[in-house]
Order: C-alpha cells, then structure tokens, then sequence
C-alpha cells in the first residue's frame, strides 16, 4: 500500500538536481547572509516589512524599503549589478516574494533569505532594535 509521501514518484536524479540547484539561485538562508554580513557583505539586505516593524527588530545592517515602496528612484544608489536579498517576517509572510518580485520587475538581480525574521531568531541570531 502505498502512502501520500510514496504516491507520486520521485523525479528523476537529474531532473531533481536541476531543480535543487535552481532553489539556490532564487534564495539564500539566514546563516549564509549571517555569516557574509560578519564579514562584510557584497549585497544589499532590504527588510520589506513596515517601518514600525523595523524599528521593532531587524536583522542588523538591513535597510527598510517595504515592498509597496519600491521604486526605481529608490534603488539609484546602488549599481545596476547590485544583489538584493529581501527577507519579510517569516513562512508565514509573503512579503519576501513581493519585493524580489518588485525588484525583478524593475531588472535587478534579487534572492530572498528563506525563512525571515522568523528564521533568524530560529538560528539564534540578535536583532537589531531602533533606539537601543
């Protein structure tokens, strides 16, 4: 008898492994942008939530620029090459995707880090607090 998970078969090796390997060009997880941010990271971090959000715990050295507010005036900053990661609140939220969905609309290269906020209070990392 065969059960949910056995029901429909598996892909074949290849076809899962180009699968997989495409996830990585779509996103990053926290302890890989942890870990490039402690040593000086070549991409720009957005937190897309609220400002009121923001100011209540961030990911240290992430910039707000909720979703809704992408702009291409808001990006002139930066050079046409620049990695964006966007993060939200978490699974939960689909934020993230809103503004990597904006930022690819606007031509410019975008990952999201799996798992947001929530993500990174699982992996144990501190949060920035505005005002403390």
């Amino acid at each position: 008898m065969k059960s949910a998970v056995t029901e429909t078969s598996a892909a074949p090796s290849d076809v899962a492994r180009q699968h997989f390997a495409a996830e990585f060009t779509f996103e990053t997880d926290c302890w890989d942008v942890h870990d490039a941010l402690s040593k000086g990271a070549d991409f720009v971090l957005l937190d897309v939530r609220s400002p009121q959000m923001f100011a209540r715990g961030h990911v240290p050295g992430a910039i707000n620029l909720p979703h809704g507010k992408m702009v291409r005036s808001k990006l002139a900053a930066w050079p046409d090459d620049t990695l964006f990661v966007t993060y939200c609140a978490g699974p939960h939220c689909n934020g993230a995707a809103r503004g990597a969905l904006r930022l690819a609309e606007l031509g410019r290269p975008v990952k999201i880090m799996a798992g947001g906020i929530t993500g990174w209070l699982d992996e144990g990392f501190e949060l920035a607090v505005d005002g403390v």
